[in-house]
């Protein structure tokens, strides 16, 4: 198994390196060493606390430490420590460690959060690329699949498909199907049991790579792969659907032996997208045909002239893509509008609240 102090031996210039510490990364950290903080990458969140991966006392190797997230909590949860931040961590004269600030982030994985509201959930902040794992033990979903991709590209990342479980069935259709819906990612057949791709996957993971997709899609199976140990617990699918349970239950950085981190997450029933333009980039097929419509407002029904209708007739674009690009252009549609309510009632609460303070100042008894 590879632990963040065995990879300390390939550091460049920081032990942090190895976690996907950059030059940038120092250089805007400089103002927070100055005041007395130290940086460090949060591995895990628990409730109230989490743990971070910080430089040793010697400056050469890593160490894991608790700490306190209340000073970084934000009202809302897409602000809040996630898997795979890059903090600012005040150690402190004595007691527990806390997190004093939150760096920017440069990409983050978030879905919307199950309910009416609008409010997301964050799964991973600061990766390169996000592998969106399917299994070809069962007829892939293709929906689901352009539903993680439409959510990768919204992060900013890098999306990859990977097609797992290869030794159990080598359907070149289901393959050839599953590349049709991910134009502009690269599509991996690899089985973890075998070895089958594996050599080729780990030579395209970059620093911080995050891992999302269905449960029993063997998710864990290939981090244990990649990890080379037994990091996370592996589950059994049901024979007639190839569905598992979820034995992934939270996010954590788990070093690789060659360098850089990966985040596992859990499974995923359902798979709100929170905005973004990941559905433009997920379906960009469609976006290329739509350009050469009659009309720029084209709604690729009944209109004539339509180059997307023409592509379907003529067999070169299966109807059901554009379904679901439509459902998921509307879902988006919804989730925006959503959130425009909730920042009018947010201005209206804080004018509210202002026009209580003026009122409460203009009261004061004058000397």
């Amino acid at each position: 198994m590879s632990s963040y102090e065995d990879l300390t031996a390939q550091r460049i210039d920081h032990p942090l390196t190895v976690l996907g510490w950059t030059a940038e990364l120092e250089a805007e950290f400089a103002s927070l060493a100055e005041a007395g903080l130290v940086p460090g990458r949060v591995a895990r969140v628990d409730l109230g606390r989490c743990d971070v991966v910080i430089a040793d006392a010697s400056g050469v190797g890593l160490r894991t430490i608790r700490a306190e997230t209340a000073p970084v909590l934000d009202p809302d949860p897409v602000n809040c420590p996630c898997t795979g931040d890059w903090a600012a961590v005040d150690l402190g004269a004595s007691g527990m460690a806390s997190l004093a600030a939150l760096l920017p982030r440069s990409t983050a994985v978030v879905r919307n959060s199950a309910g009416a509201g609008s409010d997301g959930q964050v799964l991973a902040v600061n990766v390169d690329a996000v592998l969106i794992v399917a299994s070809l033990a069962a007829k892939p979903d293709l929906g689901r699949i352009e539903r993680f991709l439409a959510l990768a590209w919204e992060s900013g990342a890098q999306p990859i498909v990977v097609l797992t479980k290869a030794d159990v069935t080598h359907a070149q259709g289901h393959i050839d199907d599953v590349e049709a819906v991910a134009p502009g990612a690269a599509v991996l057949v690899v089985s973890a049991v075998s070895g089958e791709g594996m050599d080729v996957l780990r030579a395209c993971l970059p620093a911080t790579t995050a891992l999302i997709g269905p449960s029993g899609a063997g998710k864990s199976t290939l981090t244990n792969a990649l990890a080379g140990a037994e990091v996370m617990a592996v589950g059994e699918t049901r024979d007639r659907d190839e569905k598992g349970r979820h034995t992934t239950t939270t996010r954590e950085l788990i070093p690789l032996p060659g360098g850089g981190v990966l985040i596992d997450t859990p499974g995923l029933r359902g798979v709100g997208l929170y905005g973004g333009d990941g559905v433009e980039r997920a379906f960009s097929d469609i976006e290329e045909l739509a350009a050469d419509c009659r009309f720029h407002d084209c709604a690729h029904d009944a209109e004539p002239g339509c180059a997307v209708k023409d592509a379907i007739e003529e067999g070169v674009l299966p109807a059901r893509r554009l379904v679901s690009y439509n459902k998921l252009l509307r879902e988006n549609e919804r989730i925006a509008a959503r959130t425009d309510a909730r920042l009018a009632a947010e201005r209206v609460r804080q004018g509210k609240h202002q026009w209580k303070l003026m009122m409460a100042e203009s009261n004061k008894p004058r000397p």
